[in-house]
């Protein structure tokens, strides 16, 4: 998660100007927000919070995903750098999912 932040943060740094308050704050929020909930989500005691806070974290990887793309259609982006942000994304997509997943039959079991 941290590689994919900072991955998207150089990124922007090339972003068009008229951008920095549209685009490039959106999926620099979108991105943060990422590993930020994914944190606060393993802060918490109970797993149905912990829950929430992980399926925030996922929505908020869907977010900079299609921003990524939009970025790439615009021509902000390069295709090498589309590709590998979108590498990064598909591998942080796939370990929330499992988490998420996870979670969500722990918390069913428990009802």
């Amino acid at each position: 998660m941290n590689d994919y932040v900072h991955f998207i943060y150089q990124v922007t740094k090339n972003f068009p100007k008229h951008e920095l308050y549209g685009i490039t704050s959106q999926i620099r929020r979108a991105a943060m927000s990422i590993i930020l909930n994914y944190i606060e989500g393993y802060a918490r005691k109970k797993p149905l919070v912990r829950l929430n806070f992980l399926e925030i974290s996922y929505g908020s990887l869907k977010e900079s995903k299609y921003i990524l793309h939009f970025s790439l259609i615009e021509k902000y982006l390069n295709i090498e750098d589309y590709k590998f942000g979108l590498k990064l994304a598909e591998e942080i997509g796939a370990m929330l999912w499992k988490e998420v997943e996870n979670l969500d039959k722990a918390t069913d079991s428990r009802k």
